[in-house]
């Protein structure tokens, strides 16, 4: 990456953040600016862009639950939007193409069709960005999220090979052949160690599935999603999708730069861009008016469709594809490209606040509320509980086992991930899945005997907002949380937690204090 593009994405990223804004947001402002000064997109850069993509993806199998994809709710919902969708919006385009023929030219509905297909898509790289940042992506409304997301990926290759024509090689059999090689995989996972050559094994293996599946004519990236989901299974694939996470930030970069510097609109582009967006609030309305039907509670529904409302980077591709075809012309990839930017900002911005804002309007989106629940959507119940542990990681699991030792019984541990919560069940603790940002949950959870909250979490953003849930449901006990870094400690107690751990200090404190206890009883025993 060229240093005037890295200086620029850092510029605006920084500003950004500054007031308050996700730096992604910065990264595409950076693309149009260097656009307008001239630059143009380069070879390197596009490579870095589609490196980015391929480790993402690889990352979001090595966290996907196959099953989730079984689910009604997934998969219908999917094909359900879908079809709605670009029946809808097709119909839309084509009107408005007819009645203002100067700022969207002339339109055949068949070319509307297309546009309100590449449309229909949601943002792998935006949605999984922000649920990362905020981390949900193990959420209930996160893993739904993601599996439209994967759904949406499968309609994607149906297209690429009917439009094209390019049907997939027969050796594409051959791919079979993996799973035969899954032992001899796993074994080199295993001996990769924890340091630099676990990351040099995720990138080996993605971009080897991203190769495979290229070579017989399928999209590549699809490749790389189902080999992280065959070694979703893996002990050491959490371990590993961390191992990647500062490279595929880092490498997303170059996507978010590709977007602005793909072609400078003019106004009359612009204007159109902006009118294509306000469809954004009907593709939410209707993710959620499916969800709810499906009998989702109200509140995955909307945290869900809200994250899902915005137009996917693959309506570039769809765009590009059609202009080479020439049933588009070359100003409809420069209006989405802008829609597509557009309408990751917004996503980015209104998601920010989507749990306070849930609290002020849960009244109002309850009404539409299925009354029959789904079995993981009834929640769950705790008994004799004097303390409860939220986030069952390391730290988690290390907190609940201390305070087992002294209250058995009475400690709960809590985590949004169920494939986790079912393992520790199974383990004979007391544990429930639950998302403690969740003000409901609180509300349905009998927690009156809890004196003491214990947030066991890597994000300051999840403790004060989980903090928040507690006062607004009205818990009166105390909440205690870590922090990873010493500027956080103030932001955690100014936000109503009673008693903030510095990650870092506690730990080096309780080493030494094992330490010299450990030393004091050797001297006895000499």
């Amino acid at each position: 990456m060229e240093y005037t593009f890295l200086l620029f994405a850092f510029i605006c990223g920084l500003s950004v953040k500054m007031i308050g804004i996700p730096p992604l947001v910065g990264y595409l402002i950076a693309g149009f600016v260097l656009n307008a000064f001239g630059h143009q997109m380069t070879q390197d850069l596009q490579h870095i862009a589609d490196l980015g993509i391929t480790i993402m993806l690889f990352t979001i199998g090595l966290k996907l639950n196959v099953r989730d994809l079984s689910k009604r709710e997934v998969w219908f919902g999917s094909i359900a939007h879908t079809l709605i969708w670009v029946g809808v919006v097709s119909l839309a385009l084509y009107v408005l193409a007819a009645v203002a023929a100067f700022m969207f030219g002339e339109l055949s509905f068949q070319s509307a069709m297309l546009i309100a297909f590449a449309l229909s898509f949601s943002s792998t790289v935006c949605v999984i960005k922000v649920l990362e940042e905020s981390g949900e992506s193990k959420t209930r409304h996160g893993k739904l999220a993601i599996g439209i997301l994967v759904m949406q990926d499968v309609f994607a290759v149906v297209f690429l090979v009917a439009a094209t024509g390019k049907l997939p090689s027969v050796w594409a059999l051959g791919l079979l052949a993996i799973f035969p090689l899954m032992p001899l995989i796993n074994r080199i996972i295993d001996k990769s160690g924890h340091g630099e050559l676990l990351p040099l094994t995720g990138f080996v293996l993605a971009l080897g599935g991203y190769q495979l599946f290229d070579l017989v004519n399928i999209k590549g990236d699809l490749g790389a999603l189902l080999v992280g989901i065959i070694l979703a299974k893996h002990p050491k694939a959490t371990e590993l999708s961390k191992s990647l996470l500062a490279f595929k930030d880092l490498f997303l970069i170059g996507f978010f730069l590709s977007i602005g510097l793909t072609a400078l609109p003019d106004m009359k582009m612009m204007v159109a861009a902006l009118i294509i967006c306000l469809f954004l609030a009907m593709k939410a309305a209707l993710f959620f008016g499916l969800f709810t039907w499906l009998k989702l509670r109200a509140r995955t529904s909307y945290l869900t469709s809200l994250v899902l409302g915005n137009y996917s980077e693959f309506g570039l591709i769809v765009a590009a594809l059609a202009v080479s075809l020439g049933m588009l012309s070359e100003d409809w990839l420069v209006i989405i490209a802008l829609a597509v930017s557009v309408s990751f900002v917004v996503t980015s911005i209104l998601y920010r606040n989507s749990h306070g804002r849930y609290l002020k309007i849960k009244d109002f989106i309850q009404r539409f509320e299925n009354n029959n629940r789904l079995r993981e959507d009834i929640y769950p119940v705790i008994t004799n509980a004097e303390f409860l542990v939220i986030g069952m990681g390391r730290v988690g699991i290390g907190a609940f086992n201390s305070l087992h030792k002294l209250a058995e019984t009475r400690v709960w541990g809590m985590d949004a991930d169920r494939v986790k919560i079912q393992r520790l069940q199974q383990d004979g603790l007391n544990v429930i899945c639950g998302d403690g940002e969740d003000v409901d949950l609180w509300e349905n959870l009998d927690i009156r005997s809890v004196k003491l909250v214990l947030l066991a979490l890597p994000s300051i953003e999840d403790a004060i907002n989980i903090t928040r849930q507690l006062r607004f449901s009205g818990y009166q006990g105390k909440v205690a949380a870590i922090a990873r870094y010493e500027d956080e400690v103030d932001k955690l107690l100014d936000k109503g937690v009673d008693k903030v751990f510095n990650f870092f200090t506690e730990a080096g404190l309780g080493f030494a204090e094992e330490s010299l206890a450990y030393v004091k009883e050797e001297s006895v025993i000499a």
